[in-house]
């Protein structure tokens, strides 16, 4: 999803976090043209975002339009003045979709793009008394809607969040742990569990897995730290999504070889075969592919790579074109090219995202309306009960203000009423990086976990 950018400073590192920006225009995985600032029904975000990219400065606000989960991949900041404080930018995937409304992703705004240019230490700590200052504000944000859902307990399979963070810094690869990117915080994973979340995704880059080539053997640093934070959760008794976060980009290129992705994900599922609480999410919001086809292809071959490892139990979530958005998934063609995909264990999950600002990216607090959430989901749940399908939305969020918690509210109401297709839902975004981004549902005082986490938790 798109968002707009903001700086985080972490404490005890340097300054880490840009808040979310437009994906599409700054995301390294996408083609910075004219394209990349249109807004994405279906796409979540606005910026080029991939390994070398370069993109100019941006005003350090939080209404730049972006999408969340493109923000994964970030983009180089040019000079702006000398100081000792490296900037890191948060970017949301490309918001860009071909003859389909365009929709941003907050989760694209997951990759947050260290800079190694240094910024002044007043701009700073500018940024910094206004993430307090926001933090604090939300902290009294209306939650009157919570109190209009008529969903019970136990109403979805699934609800969690995106856990972000190893995502961070796509443009600096293999890059600095501590710096460039970090892993989720476990001891906020728990909170989360203890409020009742079963389900978590965690955000990586397959270019740090498999280094030099999407066929390499995986780095086995980056691995042993990804496992920690699966087994953590899984010997928890949730489930954790394994989700190679680049919208089918490999280094900033678009791949289409099938082999080759295949080798991937065999590689991949062999460490976690074993596992029955593991899930795999073959690539996040694939977009501007050469075909639908071309995606419909890839999934398959993720899935023949999973099964091969031996890894036959667990699930696997497929996502389509155009940022996998729910509200475009049959006008973008995806109903069509991924209806036929086959699993020899029958546990495909379509993974559809959806955010509800006007765009569709997820880069404002702005709903469009306060049944906005509802109404963009109804579509696809159609196809999925047509076609004997199961989905589940793999990110989704709503401004911290009693509009959007409504809105959110009866997405929430659809998606239980429709729960023998839908499985759960997952929130963007999660992760210690996130400072004051308009969704972090960071415990305890992330803009988004304040008001919404009773909201959420209703539906467990």
């Amino acid at each position: 999803m798109r968002f707009s950018t903001s700086i985080l400073v972490a404490a005890g590192a340097a300054a880490v976090l840009a808040a979310p920006i437009r994906e599409e225009a700054f995301d390294p995985y996408d083609e910075c043209d004219n394209e990349d600032f249109t807004s994405h029904s279906e796409a979540p975000h606005t910026f080029t975002h991939g390994t070398h990219s370069h993109t100019t400065a941006v005003p350090l606000t939080t209404s730049a339009s972006i999408s969340a989960s493109s923000i994964v991949i970030a983009t180089s900041l040019p000079t702006i003045e000398s100081s000792s404080s490296p900037v890191s930018i948060v970017e949301a995937s490309s918001s860009t979709i071909v003859s389909v409304p365009v929709q941003t992703s907050a989760s694209s705004v997951a990759a947050i793009v260290a800079s190694s240019t240094p910024v002044s230490s007043s701009s700073a700590e500018g940024v910094v008394a206004s993430s307090s200052s926001a933090i604090a504000d939300t902290s009294s944000a209306s939650v009157s809607s919570s109190a209009s859902s008529s969903a019970s307990t136990g109403a979805l399979e699934f609800l969690g969040v995106n856990e972000s963070g190893a995502e961070f810094g796509s443009t600096d690869i293999p890059g600095t742990l501590g710096t460039d990117y970090t892993w989720p915080n476990t001891s906020a994973i728990q909170i989360l569990m203890d409020k009742g979340m079963n389900i978590f995704r965690i955000p990586f880059l397959m270019e740090r897995l498999a280094q030099g080539t999407m066929t390499a053997s995986l780095d086995a640093t980056y691995l042993a730290a990804l496992k920690t934070t699966v087994e953590f959760i899984t010997t928890a008794g949730g489930h954790a999504i394994v989700d190679p976060h680049n919208f089918g980009r490999y280094d900033g290129t678009i791949f289409t070889s099938t082999s080759d992705f295949q080798t991937f994900w065999t590689n991949v599922a062999t460490e976690f075969a074993t596992n029955d609480n593991v899930i795999f999410d073959c690539n996040n919001e694939f977009h501007d592919e050469p075909s639908n086809t071309v995606v419909a292809d890839l999934n398959q071959a993720c899935i023949d790579g999973v099964r091969a490892a031996g890894a036959t139990t667990q699930y696997i979530f497929v996502e389509g074109t155009s940022y996998t958005g729910a509200w475009t998934w049959v006008s973008s063609g995806n109903s069509v090219a991924m209806a036929n995909l086959t699993d020899p264990s029958d546990k495909i999950v379509y993974e559809m995202h959806q955010y509800l600002d006007s765009d569709g990216s997820g880069t404002s607090a702005t709903c469009v309306s306060t049944t906005i959430g509802a109404e963009r989901i109804a579509a696809a749940t159609s196809w999925l009960q047509e076609n004997g399908k199961k989905g589940i939305i793999g990110e989704f969020a709503g401004g911290a203000n009693s509009d959007c918690e409504t809105a959110v509210t009866g997405m929430l109401d659809a998606l239980a009423a429709a729960s023998d297709v839908w499985m759960g839902a997952l929130w963007w975004g999660g992760g210690p990086w996130w400072g004051d981004y308009i969704y972090s549902m960071e415990p305890p005082s992330g803009t988004a976990y304040v008001p919404y986490i009773d909201i959420l938790t209703k539906y467990i």
